[in-house]
């Protein structure tokens, strides 16, 4: 087991703390006063303060650093330390009809030297607060599932494969794009799972639950811990186009080397015939 960082039990602990509310709030879901910010793009009470926990807990641990906040948006920091990228809620829709799967995505990413932008995410947390579940990660120390480390699986045959996905939804996504990658990518898999929040599509995925993921039209709160967990439990994460930057959200292609350059070839080949 390797040693649980400092940086970790803050993550951790804010986590934790913003999940026991949000079980509180799941558990009273019919009462929530909800609010619509979009087409299908619910925001409840819940959301807003469960953001605001995070958000105070972790200002107070690490006072210097900025956020990228789903609700709330940029909050600058010193421009020379790090940032959090934080995903209250994670599966709005899913708490929202009382479906018990959603989860809490805090990341923290490093800035580049010379205040170049932004590089590598150095650690991240994710947090289900119905399961109890907390799938962290440290940049070149693993992927972890509470004591136990993580490992994508190993399977090398599509056949055998379960994969991951998000569907295109009202207002959101390119419902032709997601249709020609479907009819690609289906017919060459033992199965395909949507279940509505990417965050823990990911940690699957790093838990050697799920062979794969591919989704586009996501946001970086909802992808940044994700993609260093599968990162770390041994797998690769690119856009589409096959290139490995830092976070991937507009698109997102994961697994372990062998199914990923397999499934890379049947989604390009399925985007090109969509051009």
């Amino acid at each position: 087991m390797a040693a649980v960082s400092g940086l970790i039990r803050v993550m951790e602990r804010a986590a934790r703390k913003a999940g026991h509310r949000l079980r509180r709030d799941f558990g009273e879901v019919e009462h929530l006063q909800v609010s619509r910010k979009g087409p299908a793009d619910f925001v409840s009470k819940a959301d807003m303060r469960s953001e605001r926990t995070l958000y105070d807990e972790l200002l107070a641990a690490r006072p210097d650093w900025g956020f990228v906040l789903e609700e709330a948006g940029v909050i600058e920091g010193s421009p020379d330390m790090p940032r959090w990228i934080v995903d209250p809620l994670d599966g709005t829709s899913n708490f929202l009809h009382g479906i018990p799967h959603f989860a809490i995505s805090i990341a923290a990413q490093e800035p580049k030297p010379g205040g170049q932008g932004w590089g590598d995410v150095i650690a991240s947390v994710i947090y289900n607060p119905v399961t109890d579940d907390t799938y962290w990660a440290e940049k070149s120390r693993g992927a972890w599932l509470q004591d136990a480390r993580l490992r994508v699986s190993a399977r090398g045959s599509l056949s055998d494969s379960l994969i991951a996905t998000g569907v295109p939804f009202q207002g959101h996504g390119d419902f032709a794009e997601w249709t020609k990658i479907f009819g690609a990518i289906g017919p060459q898999v033992a199965g395909i799972r949507r279940y509505g929040a990417a965050s823990l599509d990911l940690a699957w995925l790093a838990a050697g639950r799920y062979d794969g993921f591919w989704e586009s039209g996501l946001n970086d709160w909802d992808t940044a811990a994700g993609c260093l967990l599968v990162r770390e439990a041994g797998g690769f994460v690119s856009d589409y186009r096959g290139r490995s930057e830092p976070i991937h959200s507009k698109q997102v292609l994961a697994a372990n080397d062998t199914l990923h350059s397999k499934l890379h070839k049947l989604l390009a080949g399925a985007i090109k015939a969509k051009a």
